[in-house]
């Protein structure tokens, strides 16, 4: 009988939270993906409201990286505020320093806005990278490769 009273509220668990398993909720956002050739996936994004990019989903980046042209465009119009600079790790293991600026908003896709973004601008010409600050901001999020789409279920939304 033990056994029985151990393995019920289990199975009974399974069967109300595996319900859920692989569907997506409604408060759910399905951002889609693109790639350029490659194997990388890419997320279309509006920045603060003014600048419009691509970003390379890259779970591996502990920050949302823009380059130094994004930097400019959003600077033109007033929409970045400088927060503070910070020691990079770069993929080749070399560090530099480089400065980190707050985005205020940062639309994925048609539905899904991550608000007071922290951004490290990266010199050259270095793809954005939406990196796992903004992600671990919209968790839980799922990635799939058929179609390729990022499901991100902490969103706010346009009606807000």
């Amino acid at each position: 009988m033990k056994i029985y009273c151990i393995r019920l509220p289990f199975i009974a668990m399974l069967l109300f939270f595996g319900a859920n398993i692989g569907h997506a909720s409604d408060t759910d956002r399905q951002v889609p993906m693109h790639t350029r050739g490659t194997v990388t996936y890419y997320v279309s994004a509006f920045i603060n409201n003014s600048v419009t990019s691509d970003f390379l989903v890259d779970t591996g980046s502990g920050y949302v990286t823009i380059n130094a042209t994004t930097l400019k465009e959003l600077s033109s119009n007033g929409s970045v505020e400088y927060i503070k600079k910070i020691s990079a790790v770069m993929a080749d293991g070399s560090e530099t320093v480089v400065p980190v600026y707050r985005l205020a908003s940062l639309k994925l896709g048609d539905s899904c806005i991550i608000q007071d973004v922290e951004a490290a601008v990266m010199p050259g010409s270095t793809p954005n990278i939406l990196g796992l600050n903004a992600l671990k901001k919209a968790a839980p999020f799922s990635m799939s490769m058929s179609p390729p789409t990022l499901t991100l279920a902490g969103c706010v939304t346009d009606s807000v």
